[in-house]
């Protein structure tokens, strides 16, 4: 197929006056947005062959047409070659993601010349926003943090104060994480406080309110619920301990008292052991 069109161009060469088209750019779409990227501005009849090389995150693939009717796809995910209605071709990727991320590489030629086109696509991911107030020690600081955006996220304020800081933060397939601190002033009430994300996948700018978040304090909070739980519950303990041993201490002086009841020696009446000696003995007396 190479050697078809090479015989082609060497025919349009050696037939008229040569043209060469030379374009290397830059292309950043929304993710999941379709994309329609142009090789030249050649109609499909004017068009000999089209071959987009492209060179993806993860693996590398080939895209062509050739007006004999000899077309070729590696790529076998999607893509396609089109034509608008006037004729152009472009080849279309329907939502596009980060897999399609890559520099893609066009060659083309047509009667009287051919056309190299380097396209670098990227995409524009929303980041993940999130604003929030932290106490470090006697100072307040307000955070807001886009973490996960593609280019990286602008952070501003509504209200100025002490030491303003921007960092960007490395993140995961080359997302950008941006997080903004600022260190309140002394009086200024956090309610009038925004945090003003802007990024470019969206149509108007984000504002937050930083809201106290579980942090130092509430670690410090939890820390001291739990040690007095710990408290409160070996106190319950000691106190049920203390009840039981005074209720065995009560029982087992109830159980000698009567262990020692029964054991004290028992008085019997002579007259109801021997009633009749007893008897004979008074009956004698009264006649001697």
């Amino acid at each position: 197929m190479r050697s078809t069109m090479w015989i082609y161009i060497m025919v349009v060469f050696l037939s008229k006056s040569w043209s060469l088209e030379s374009v290397n750019r830059k292309q950043v779409f929304n993710l999941g947005s379709s994309v329609n990227l142009t090789c030249s501005s050649r109609t499909w009849n004017e068009t000999l062959f089209v071959i987009w090389n492209l060179d993806l995150k993860h693996k590398t693939c080939k895209i062509s047409y050739c007006n004999d009717g000899r077309n070729d796809d590696t790529c076998n995910d999607g893509k396609l070659l089109q034509n608008t209605t006037a004729g152009q071709s472009y080849l279309h990727i329907l939502n596009i993601s980060a897999e399609d991320v890559g520099l893609y590489r066009c060659e083309s030629a047509y009667a009287g010349g051919n056309a190299n086109y380097k396209i670098n696509v990227t995409i524009a991911v929303p980041p993940t926003v999130s604003a929030w107030l932290e106490r470090r020690g006697n100072k307040m600081f307000a955070m807001c943090r886009a973490a996960g955006g593609n280019p990286a996220a602008n952070i501003s304020w509504s209200l100025t104060g002490n030491s303003v800081s921007v960092e960007k933060l490395p993140g995961s397939d080359g997302f950008a994480a941006v997080e903004s601190e600022l260190e309140l002033l002394e009086g200024m009430n956090p309610e009038n406080l925004r945090c003003i994300i802007k990024h470019q996948f969206w149509d108007q700018e984000r504002s937050l309110v930083p809201e106290p978040r579980e942090g130092q304090d509430s670690a410090r909070d939890y820390k001291l619920w739990i040690f007095l739980l710990v408290v409160g519950v070996i106190f319950v303990l000691l106190a049920a301990f203390i009840v039981l041993l005074l209720k065995k201490v009560k029982l087992s002086r109830r159980c000698q008292h009567v262990d020692t009841l029964n054991k004290s020696p028992t008085i019997e009446d002579v007259e109801e052991v021997e009633p009749y000696a007893s008897y004979v003995q008074r009956v004698n007396s009264i006649y001697n």
